[in-house]
């Protein structure tokens, strides 16, 4: 790794850091603030959730919201926080080598004393400090309001919240995995960003489909979505092992392929 260039790509894509993290931490403080309100109204919520056609239930993993990692999961880490950090993945692990052999910047690197390995080791610290930057600043944040609007310890259940949090990091260091392999193969940023986008996407949609569709529901198998149910870690039903240690070897498997690759690969420059 090269410190000189990790400082340098840290200043670069700071701005977009920041961003999705003050972001995500905006989102997880305001929902976090309505919690005492919703707690106030869960049995009217919940008569209402009857209606919901169980598919649909399955889909958004409405089962309970009586602590706050059971409702964070649902208004947050179903839906909007897989989109978020989804597209800033895949917009960093593109930009920090396909972008920049598109548009000429990589051959600048290459001429410098700082090999490929490093170059490509120093890119990949690069997208997982990104990834524990949002997560880090969405978990303090939802951590720090959570004390100071929720009173009960037992209704706060701050520990699956940082599962939540973990088992979402790991998920995204996974797909930033394949993304930046992806981004070693193509010399073009669009098609690069096209396909990692579009593998992403479809793990998404076999995953919804398997949950809507109680009848194929096995095809979730072939989804990383699926190890990460955080309506599950919230009631405390999942698999916590089995999606951490899949996630780990995806994506460092991707990430050692990503060196290998870029080191040997011809490159127009």
């Amino acid at each position: 790794m090269s410190l000189s260039l990790y400082k340098q790509m840290m200043k670069t894509n700071m701005k977009m850091f920041l961003g999705f993290a003050i972001g995500s931490a905006i989102y997880v403080s305001l929902m976090t603030t309505l919690f005492p309100m919703i707690e106030d109204n869960m049995a009217q919520i919940d008569e209402m959730l009857v209606i919901f056609p169980e598919a649909l239930m399955r889909a958004l993993g409405l089962e309970s919201m009586s602590t706050y990692s059971q409702f964070i999961a649902v208004e947050y880490y179903g839906l909007f926080y897989l989109f978020i950090v989804g597209v800033f993945t895949i917009i960093i692990s593109i930009h920090l080598i396909a972008r920049l052999v598109d548009q000429g910047s990589m051959a600048y690197l290459l001429s410098t004393r700082v090999s490929r390995a490093k170059i490509a080791t120093t890119q990949i610290v690069v997208l997982i400090s990104g990834l524990l930057m949002i997560h880090i600043v969405t978990f303090g944040s939802g951590y720090f309001f959570a004390k100071l609007s929720i009173g009960s310890e037992s209704e706060l259940a701050l520990f699956e919240f940082f599962q939540i949090n973990l088992i979402g990091f790991l998920l995204f260091f996974a797909i930033g995995g394949y993304s930046l392999l992806i981004s070693t193969l193509f010399n073009d940023e669009k098609n690069a960003f096209a396909l990692a986008g579009g593998i992403t996407f479809i793990f998404y949609g076999i995953d919804m489909i398997g949950k809507i569709v109680a009848e194929i529901e096995w095809i979730r198998s072939f989804s990383l979505f699926s190890l990460y149910e955080p309506s599950k870690i919230a009631n405390g039903d999942a698999n916590i092992w089995l999606s951490l240690t899949i996630f780990m070897v995806i994506g460092i498997i991707g990430y050692v392929l990503s060196i290998l690759i870029f080191k040997k690969r011809n490159l127009p420059i």
